[in-house]
């Protein structure tokens, strides 16, 4: 599969990319840490092994524009704007819905409940995936 820095990602690259971020020992790793280039060679490398030709930038701005599209469509319905979409938002949910919400974000946003992120930083269900 060829893909250059200006080429689209294919459906078939974004389930690749969700299925490597998916792991639970990768989710850990780029929970929480600012320097994270080491972990997106990685994830180019795995990606390259399902056939997926993505450089870790690549793979890093995608990471980024989908994390960013989903928190934007989920404060969209959280705020009752069911409209929004986006075309990996159920495979993402179960990705990110664990992640701890930083005291920041919540002050931010004004739009997390208490047993909202509680519920985000429950351990529990996370060892079952």
């Amino acid at each position: 599969m060829e893909s250059g820095a200006g080429k689209h990602w294919t459906e078939e690259e974004v389930k690749a990319l969700l299925s490597v971020w998916s792991e639970k020992s990768i989710r850990k790793q780029l929970h929480g840490t600012l320097r994270n280039k080491g972990i997106f060679i990685y994830i180019a490398k795995r990606l390259q092994e399902l056939g997926v030709c993505r450089d870790w930038k690549q793979c890093r701005a995608k990471y980024k524009n989908l994390k960013y599209e989903y928190r934007t469509v989920k404060y969209a319905r959280n705020s009752g704007d069911a409209t929004k979409t986006m075309k990996f938002f159920h495979d993402l949910d179960a990705i990110l819905r664990y992640e701890p919400v930083t005291q920041l974000a919540a002050e931010e946003n004004g739009r997390c409940s208490v047993a909202e992120a509680r519920l985000n930083a429950s351990p529990t269900t996370d060892s079952t995936q």
